[in-house]
């Protein structure tokens, strides 16, 4: 009789091997990064877009002046201004023509006074993107979502009254990073201002710090 052969089980394999766990590690990391560098990419770019904001409101409004001789905002009167034809024709609103943009800071993102015939003058006048609606939903909007506004006012420690444009409710990283491009990397020196807290206007000072914090919010005004 033929001895009976016993031949070893095959057991199938389960889990994975130690190499296997390696290049899923690898891979999840590669992801992670793209991630990470891709929210960077995000962020920097939202800062070039908030900076060119205020370089262009600034541009716009030097032209303005170099064009009519007024100052966008106060310019007037209103029927001189519509019969300037195109889009002046319906422009809705004209400034005082004092010689001054009257903004106080809780007119920069309320949508009264001549803080936004600020907005409306340049619109009307091609320089700047926007239809010529009123109230605060004709205000600019910046990248990180909130409103951008001028004023006509001084703030922090800075006695001579400014022209500002401000941008609300900016991420504390991104106002930090706005700061650095445009200025001194501080929320309270240079010509870039920042009060912490959701919602401040540009003079609300109860709440600032040295530093910049990015677990805040901010609103930043830049000298133009």
């Amino acid at each position: 009789m033929r001895p009976m052969l016993h031949h070893p089980r095959r057991f199938a394999q389960s889990g994975f091997t130690l190499v296997e766990m390696a290049i899923v590690l690898v891979i999840i990391g590669i992801l992670l990064a793209g991630v990470l560098k891709g929210q960077d990419l995000i962020e920097n770019a939202r800062v070039k877009e908030a900076a060119n904001i205020i370089n262009s409101t600034a541009a716009a409004y030097n032209a303005y002046i170099d064009r009519y001789r007024r100052l966008p905002g106060d310019d007037g009167p209103l029927g001189q201004l519509q019969a300037r034809g195109g889009s002046w024709a319906a422009v809705p609103s004209a400034g005082d023509i004092d010689g001054v943009i009257d903004a106080t800071p809780g007119d920069t993102f309320s949508g009264l006074g001549e803080s936004i015939i600020f907005w409306h003058h340049l619109r009307a006048a091609g320089f700047v993107k926007g239809d010529l609606t009123t109230g605060p939903n004709a205000l600019p909007r910046h990248p990180w979502g909130s409103v951008v506004g001028v004023t006509f006012s001084a703030i922090q420690q800075r006695p001579a009254q400014r022209l500002l444009v401000c941008m609300r409710d900016v991420p504390g990283k991104g106002a930090a990073a706005l700061d650095r491009q445009l200025d001194d990397g501080l929320p309270n020196t240079g010509t870039l201002r920042a009060n912490q807290g959701i919602g401040q206007n540009p003079n609300d000072t109860s709440v600032n710090n040295n530093l910049y914090s990015e677990a805040q919010n901010y609103t930043i005004c830049q000298e133009i």
